[in-house]
């Protein structure tokens, strides 16, 4: 019995998920093969629709990646040099990057110790500092819904309507979530999911989408990820870029869609017997809904976190530290000027962090075994 779970231990398992869709999938795949439209064919402009109507927005716009479903809004609004975006160092690296190739500059707020999601007391502290700097200009906020649990977006609407600022909810872990029944990807102004294949929802390749009830945003989202052009496909009206998301992967998410709300009920079910005996994990504000990308736990030092992963190891477990650097201390983002222990809640959790296996083909009895190999010492 043992064996067998050390043999087959997977930390994302898309081998069992593609089991339950190779079929249908294969079918929709040799349907591209015959029409030959490869690039923004029809499965592309149905994926759109149902995307749309599963958040219950009225646009989503498909494209090449979840950076660039950040990185094309912050286009649409003109965002640049002088311009100051509010967003947390404890995610991924994309969430700042997108604002530095702009030009613009990443201004970092620390988390919650609960929910490792921005803390929107510190929030308004940093902006009242910018602005009464008077060197950089407020204009967005990159709210991270990490780990797939929705950021506080009551208080961070609230907060961008006192300061006049624009809110892309980056929702790259969290498609799926939702705050009182309200789905993930109608939060904020605009919102930015990714399709990478580890997330909740993901292709077979690169991919992400934006979502909003901006009728002109949307317009101006479609023509920047194909190259700024809208009429005519060789007269480029704007600046754009080549961000399209092609037919193949459209048909992957097609046929994942089609199982996704049933695996976001294994993945809830595996969260509750997780927490059963660790209950060191991210904290869920009631009425909260996390899409359970990760689950995590925060031990007390690195030391202790290292002993973990080494105890992990020894029962052939995988786990993998989210996140081992903070992108205030990235060598890109020295030139910023942050030092250590400028964030320290982001810079603690960096320090204490790893996460477990988590797919929704995790069983009880894998999990009963992750815990008995940390709980064992």
């Amino acid at each position: 019995m043992f064996f067998s779970l050390i043999c087959l231990m997977e930390f994302l398992d898309l081998k069992t998920q593609q089991k339950r869709i190779r079929k249908p999938l294969e079918k929709r795949i040799n349907k591209i093969l015959d029409h030959g439209a490869y690039i923004m064919g029809p499965e592309v402009f149905e994926l759109e629709e149902k995307l749309a109507d599963y958040c219950g927005v009225k646009h989503a716009i498909s494209c090449s990646s979840g950076t660039d479903a950040l990185l094309i809004p912050l286009m649409a609004w003109g965002i640049g040099p002088g311009d100051a975006v509010f967003t947390t160092p404890f995610t991924y690296v994309a969430t700042a990057e997108v604002i530095s190739i702009l030009g613009a500059t990443p201004i970092f707020v620390d988390v919650y110790e609960s929910t490792y999601n921005i803390d929107c007391d510190k929030l308004e502290v940093e902006i009242r500092k910018v602005v009464k700097e008077g060197k950089l200009k407020p204009k967005a906020i990159i709210p991270v819904d990490l780990f797939g649990l929705p950021a506080r977006y009551r208080l961070i609407d609230k907060i961008a309507k006192k300061y006049n600022l624009k809110v892309i909810e980056d929702a790259a872990q969290s498609f799926g979530g939702s705050i009182r029944d309200k789905k993930v990807g109608v939060f904020g102004d605009v919102a930015a999911t990714s399709f990478y294949p580890a997330k909740p929802l993901g292709c077979y390749g690169d991919g992400g989408a934006i979502f909003t009830n901006d009728d002109d945003l949307a317009e101006e989202c479609k023509a920047i990820r194909i190259h700024g052009t809208k009429k005519d496909k060789y007269n480029s009206e704007m600046i754009g870029l080549n961000g399209r998301l092609d037919s193949i992967q459209a048909a992957v998410l097609l046929e994942k869609l089609s199982i996704f709300d049933d695996e976001l009920e294994l993945r809830n079910e595996i969260n509750s017997h997780y927490r059963k005996y660790l209950n060191n994990a991210q904290h869920h504000p009631e009425g909260y809904q996390s899409a359970h990308a990760l689950f995590s736990v925060v031990l007390g030092s690195n030391n202790k976190r290292d002993n973990l992963i080494d105890r992990l190891s020894q029962k052939k477990i995988p786990s993998v530290i989210y996140y081992k650097f903070p992108i205030h201390l990235m060598e890109a983002f020295q030139y910023l000027g942050y030092l250590k222990g400028s964030l320290p809640i982001s810079e603690n959790l960096s320090h204490s962090i790893v996460s477990l296996p988590m797919h929704p083909y995790l069983t009880e009895a894998n999990i009963d075994f992750i815990v008995n190999t940390i709980q064992t010492k």
